[in-house]
């Protein structure tokens, strides 16, 4: 998994990432920046623009535990940087890890179509670093998309997860973000199924 902020494994994904950990998959999450320049700071208040670094920090490896990942990597890019960053860098950094965990599956988000400048750049490098892989080496490639037109110019996810099972994990996750978000631990199960019971992918293909 290969996502640019602290809590972007949350809501699209930590449901199936649980899912994989309790059937013995090794989950590596390389987290690209700590999501320093976030705006939000806690209701009410409790980080700083000083503090936020460390305190996100603490926040991904409460989620990490949450949903079972064992194996985090921080590289240490700035946010709100990376589409930024020199491209030779920032694909160095991630063709490193993919050759040294050689997964089969890697989660990011789709190109284009995932709202944020970092979640953008980051699919894209990941995109480009893949697709140089051969094609009988490399792995599955399972995008996030949440722009507003992503259905009109991708149409309908190809692949989806009932996470129902793993709710408990999924929840625990985002409530790990408390500088980010309110906890969803107070919704009924109802509401909880209807919003995170189901998470959605598309399968990139690449054209060689």
């Amino acid at each position: 998994m290969l996502l640019p902020h602290p809590d972007d494994e949350a809501y699209g994904m930590s449901g199936t990432l649980a899912l994989y950990v309790r059937e013995g998959a090794q989950v590596t999450y390389g987290c690209l920046t700590l999501g320093e320049m976030g705006r939000n700071m806690g209701v009410p208040p409790f980080a700083s623009r000083v503090t936020l670094p460390a305190i996100r920090k603490l926040e991904l490896e409460e989620a990490c535990r949450a949903i079972g990942i064992q194996d985090l990597r921080l590289p240490g890019f700035h946010d709100k940087t990376i589409e930024f960053e020199e491209p030779e860098l920032l694909e160095s950094v991630i063709a490193g890890l993919l050759d040294e965990v050689r997964p089969t599956l890697v989660f990011t988000f789709y190109p284009g179509y995932s709202v944020h400048p970092d979640h953008d750049a980051t699919g894209a490098a990941v995109v480009r670093v893949i697709g140089r892989i051969p094609a009988e080496d490399r792995p599955k490639l399972l995008c996030v998309a949440f722009s507003k037109d992503h259905v009109v110019a991708l149409g309908a996810p190809d692949v989806q997860y009932d996470v129902r099972e793993t709710l408990p994990q999924k929840v625990a996750s985002i409530s790990a973000h408390r500088s980010q978000f309110p906890s969803p631990a107070k919704m009924s199960k109802a509401d909880l199924v209807e919003r995170f019971g189901t998470e959605r992918f598309y399968t990139y293909k690449f054209h060689d």
